[in-house]
């Protein structure tokens, strides 16, 4: 007897796509990708930390990832690095929410100038949006709004120059003003600022929500850009802490189930638009957890690997090479050695894991045995 399902592919059934394969050899992307990115394609990434490692790759592999705001020839790599140049295309460090990007775009053509747009603190001032994208601050308002026409201006050309537009949403928990509605990517008071109740508010992004902004934004960019292509992925790290009254497992799962139906909702309705299956593919039981670090949040460079396998072979007309800092595990390894190679990535969301005090006396009190074991050894080698 014939049903709906017997005619369906392997990828329909868990048993074949799933159970039956290694973990290296899932791949739940299928023949559905619109398009393909070229070599001189130029690329432009943004998003969350997660973000960072698509940028990474495609840099890697010899793609066109276009960077718009680099550092001053002079920089050492590690200046420009502590500085956060090339971590994305322009300095907007990490952009967590759907809302972040659409007034991004807003801020960089003028159509929106929110109320709390610089922050003055011990002789230096803060950018709201970027709160970490200069060490210590700017030493004056002037070099800050130096810099901020600078920016604005770099992330015009970013999108106005585009072939494809990568964005990685990662949260849907924010801090706003409650003057006008500027999303913070943190809340007020962790790298600058003040938190004020009567100022700020927080605010938990609905699914809705998210896929109206990811809407208007991209509204506003076919304006400047009516070429553009826009490829979607949720990030698969789970929140460092939540402003919810409930157990952070609880508000990560809201959050990224949120961001997926979003991501969904906004592929759906757009022909040249696509989501790519990162956060499945990370997330999946079918990896045994063997994709996140020690930590159970950290991504590893195994599980980067493996996203970026299946990214390359549906939405790329090249080759993957490694990236120089890529550390694949050799099948000898152990599982725990292989969880515990994670990957480094800028991010501002970990300023919000605030150690507790026991935590912080324990850490003391190492830092103090460390330094009598060094003074009894100085004393013995005398």
């Amino acid at each position: 007897m014939s049903s709906p399902y017997s005619l369906l592919p392997d990828t329909a059934f868990w048993q074949r796509a799933i159970a039956d394969l290694p973990p290296g050899d899932v791949d739940p992307v299928g023949d559905t990708a619109p398009f393909k990115i070229g070599l001189a394609d130029r690329v432009v990434t943004a998003g969350s930390c997660f973000a960072q490692h698509i940028a990474r790759y495609l840099k890697g592999s010899g793609f066109n990832v276009s960077i718009t705001e680099p550092a001053h020839p002079i920089a050492t790599p590690e200046m420009a690095e502590a500085f956060n140049y090339g971590v994305f295309s322009a300095r907007y460090g990490n952009i967590y929410t759907a809302r972040q990007l659409l007034q991004l775009f807003q801020r960089a053509y003028g159509t929106f100038e929110p109320t709390e747009n610089i922050w003055e603190g011990d002789g230096h001032w803060i950018d709201p949006f970027r709160p970490r994208i200069q060490p210590h601050g700017f030493a004056s308002r002037q070099e800050f709004e130096a810099d901020r026409r600078k920016h604005f201006a770099a992330v015009r050309r970013a999108f106005e120059e585009l072939d494809v537009f990568i964005f990685t949403l990662g949260l849907t928990e924010s801090w706003r003003s409650r003057a006008d509605g500027a999303v913070f990517p943190l809340c007020p008071g962790v790298a600058g600022g003040v938190f004020d109740a009567e100022r700020h508010e927080f605010h938990n992004f609905t699914a809705t929500e998210v896929a109206d902004d990811l809407c208007a934004f991209i509204d506003a960019l076919r304006e400047v850009n009516p070429k553009a292509k826009v490829l979607l992925t949720v990030s698969p790290v789970p929140l460092v802490a939540t402003a919810e009254p409930q157990h952070v497992l609880v508000s990560t799962v809201y959050s990224k189930s949120s961001l997926r139906v979003a991501a969904g909702m906004v592929s759906a309705a757009h022909s040249d638009i696509v989501y790519f299956p990162s956060y499945e593919i990370i997330t999946g039981s079918f990896s045994r957890g063997k994709y996140f670090g020690a930590d159970c949040r950290s991504v590893t460079e195994d599980g980067v690997n493996h996203v970026m396998r299946i990214f390359f072979r549906h939405f790329t007309a090249g080759e993957m090479q490694l990236p120089a800092d890529a550390t694949i595990p050799e099948p000898k390894d152990s599982h725990i050695v292989q969880m515990e190679r994670v990957v480094e990535v800028i991010c501002e969301e970990e300023m919000l894991n605030v150690p507790r005090p026991e935590d912080r006396k324990e850490r003391r009190q190492r830092r103090a045995e460390r330094r009598r074991k060094r003074a009894e050894a100085a004393v013995a080698a005398e």
